[in-house]
């Protein structure tokens, strides 16, 4: 049964909710930790950078989900919940519900499923349920599925506290629609760019094509596979691209912080 298209009406509204998307000013919780799990220190790193989205590989092996991309990579130091849910559940105890100090700054987790989610998805519910302060509605830790992600009309089947990443080339039902917290997309499908000087420019209207039509959606979106240098990263910026994906996280980090706008 195919998916119903979004409706002129509902899509009117959701144009009217663009402007509540763009990104005024960037900071680290604009920045989004890819392969956090292949950091030096998991999730620390990021979290010390106050990062607003990390992103974790997950991978089921023998009834145990382990943080790792690889099956030869699973042992008892890589556990999902030694290395994110542990550490993530004690900081929301410690600063009394707020993953960090202050009171208005999230966290999206991003669980990239390597394994089947047929297989992953019940064992990482039954995982998450073992943390309390990570499924409660208000928590400020915001939980989002990528990599296998489930089909859409399955989205429905998980608990309210789980979302997922969308694709642009998707048309959601409404309902469907309130379950996706973000759209994601290669880089690579829009441009052969190397991060150095200006992004060509047919790929640059691509790009902004697909970065609009996310935000009239009401979603922030982000770019996997995208260079990783200073350069892209205000490319991004200047694009009003919500989350700057990187695996260097200090780097961007300092960068953020300190660099003339």
């Amino acid at each position: 049964m195919k998916c119903a298209l979004i409706s002129p009406i509902v899509f009117s509204i959701f144009i009217h909710s663009t402007l509540a998307q763009t990104v005024d000013s960037y900071s680290t919780a604009q920045a989004h930790s890819h392969n956090d799990s292949r950091q030096l220190r998991p999730f620390i790193e990021a979290y010390d950078q106050q990062f607003g989205s990390i992103e974790t590989d997950v991978f089921l092996k023998n009834g145990t989900l382990y943080a790792v991309n690889h099956e030869v990579d699973a042992n008892a130091d890589r556990t999902l919940a030694k290395l994110y849910l542990q550490p993530i559940s004690q900081q929301l105890e410690k600063n009394n519900g707020m993953i960090y100090v202050q009171n208005d700054v999230y966290l999206q987790l991003v669980f990239d499923l390597i394994t089947p989610a047929s297989e992953t998805m019940p064992l990482l519910v039954k995982e998450l349920e073992k943390f309390k302060n990570l499924t409660e509605p208000d928590c400020t830790v915001k939980i989002v599925i990528t990599g296998q992600i489930p089909a859409p009309e399955l989205f429905d089947k998980y608990p309210d506290y789980i979302k997922f990443e969308g694709s642009p080339d998707i048309n959601y039902t409404p309902e469907q629609l309130e379950r996706v917290a973000l759209i994601g997309q290669s880089l690579q499908k829009y441009t052969g760019w190397n991060g150095e000087g200006p992004l060509p420019k047919n790929d640059k209207k691509s790009i902004s094509k697909v970065i609009q039509k996310a935000h009239e959606l009401g979603k922030k979106i982000r770019f996997r596979d995208a260079p990783d240098n200073i350069n892209t990263w205000k490319t991004m910026m200047a694009l009003q691209v919500d989350y700057l994906d990187t695996g260097k996280v200090i780097q961007m980090g300092d960068y953020l912080r300190t660099a003339p706008r």
